[in-house]
């Protein structure tokens, strides 16, 4: 059997602003167009937009500070400074996420509050109107270390699989993997881009062909814990966990530790040669 993925765009969504209902205004737009299996991306921009995330363009660097739980790095470079931070969601990426593309002139968006609360909301939502098996992804633009470009990510989903974990499954050659998890959110999210855009005004699509990933209402109910929150790896496994100056710091500091050490340790020639 041929696979196909699909992704539709869904145009002619209207202006989001505060407080805005995005579930009927999607649902009043494109229920009629929904189908068992289908994945909803929803750009994270509305969802601000709606929760009124919106500050003043002159706050941004209060509203990065507030968002931030932890500094990874900062570059100056022509155009200012760039910082790479942990937020308070566990994302690391550049500026906490806050963002002055697509939003109104002379403001910023902070991202949602709790993104992966508001992808089930609405995916409930949409499932109890319609009556379908959906799943609901937020989705967010952010760069990777060691990659030129950006990608859509997810940081809120709901209704389907978002890691796919594959160890102790055989390989073409009946190996068993060892390490294989495919951030199946991640490459919904990527995906959905290609459609979406940048500067579409196109912040809703729908990806169709995914069903094996969409979990049914039952399966739902039993796998409670299919976020966007679970695509963040843990401190424990994170290898690159400081940032340059945090590493600098540890190692000078072993290395004054480790120094007064030996000097306690050396005998007396030494030590008085070393004084």
């Amino acid at each position: 059997m041929r696979l196909a993925l699909e992704i539709y765009d869904l145009p002619g969504l209207p202006e989001i602003g505060i407080g805005d209902d995005l579930t009927a205004i999607i649902f009043a737009k494109f229920g009629d167009e929904l189908h068992d299996g289908d994945i909803v991306a929803i750009s994270s921009k509305i969802v601000s937009k709606a929760e009124g995330r919106a500050v003043p363009a002159s706050e941004r660097e209060r509203a990065v500070a507030a968002e931030t739980v932890r500094v990874v790095a900062e570059k100056t470079h022509a155009l200012g400074m760039t910082r790479i931070v942990e937020n308070r969601l566990g994302i690391v990426g550049a500026a906490a996420g806050v963002d002055s593309s697509n939003c109104q002139p002379g403001t910023v968006l902070l991202l949602p509050s709790d993104p992966d609360a508001t992808a089930q909301a609405i995916c409930t939502a949409l499932r109890d109107k319609t009556g379908l098996d959906l799943g609901v992804l937020i989705t967010d633009t952010l760069g990777r270390p060691w990659r030129a470009g950006h990608t859509d990510i997810a940081i809120g989903a709901a209704g389907f699989t978002v890691l796919d974990d594959m160890r102790g499954r055989p390989d073409a050659y009946g190996r068993p993997m060892e390490a294989s998890i495919t951030a199946v959110a991640d490459e919904v999210a990527a995906a959905a881009d290609l459609v979406k855009g940048k500067v579409s005004q196109c912040p809703v699509v729908v990806l169709r062909g995914l069903q094996k990933f969409v979990l049914s209402a039952q399966e739902d109910a039993r796998s409670p814990h299919q976020n966007a929150a679970r695509l963040i790896r843990p401190a424990s496994e994170d290898m690159f966990r400081l940032g340059s100056a945090e590493a600098y710091a540890a190692g000078f500091a072993e290395g004054q530790s480790a120094s007064s050490a030996s000097l306690r340790t050396s005998d007396g020639d030494v030590g008085g040669a070393l004084i």
